[in-house]
């Protein structure tokens, strides 16, 4: 019998979330002239420019925002399959830049150190934050958010699927009690 989906957050829910990281993201900036923000393929990416928009509108400052792909980084790739890399896109220089990095979910930290070593590719920054929507626990690293949307203890049977309007046709949160046969991931 499979178990039922569990809405997290609702898409006004996120919508307000988003405008709540923006907002400690603006608060915790001393300069926001030197603040870039990258998002992490897949779904980091248009919540970056979700963030990017947010902080638009509260200060009147447009955020750079870039887009990072680590395949190449990741330590895990005979866990979670073959991936087809995405492009890299930073269209600004690091340097002196304070780099927010942006995903949608935090489970074991294996993606977000994969981001801090893609990064330092790219330059050498002086201070990387990291914001994400979910935080899900069974960090198998020591890497903990700046920013969380949301703090959800997970089962480490549960999935976690976030929705975003860019790629899915709409916004929201769902915890996925138990995978279906054959789910990897």
């Amino acid at each position: 019998m499979a178990s039922e989906i569990i809405e997290i957050l609702s898409a006004e829910e996120l919508r307000r979330t988003l405008t709540r990281l923006a907002s400690q993201i603006v608060e915790k900036a001393n300069d926001l002239s030197q603040l870039v923000l990258l998002g992490v393929r897949t779904r980091g990416v248009p919540l970056a420019y979700a963030l990017a928009r947010q902080i638009e509108v509260l200060e009147q400052v447009q955020v750079p925002v870039g887009a990072l792909d680590i395949t190449f980084y990741r330590d895990d790739l005979d866990e979670i399959g073959v991936r087809t890399p995405d492009k890299t896109d930073i269209p600004f220089d690091l340097s002196g830049k304070t780099v927010v990095l942006v995903d949608d979910v935090i489970y074991k930290g294996r993606t977000i150190r994969a981001a801090l070593n893609a990064v330092n590719d790219y330059g050498r920054p002086p201070e990387i934050w990291l914001a994400v929507l979910v935080d899900r626990g069974h960090r198998e690293l020591p890497i903990h958010p700046d920013f969380t949307g949301k703090k959800l203890p997970t089962s480490k049977e549960e999935k976690v699927k976030v929705y975003l309007q860019d790629l899915d046709g709409r916004d929201g949160v769902e915890l996925i009690p138990r995978k279906p046969d054959g789910w990897g991931g």
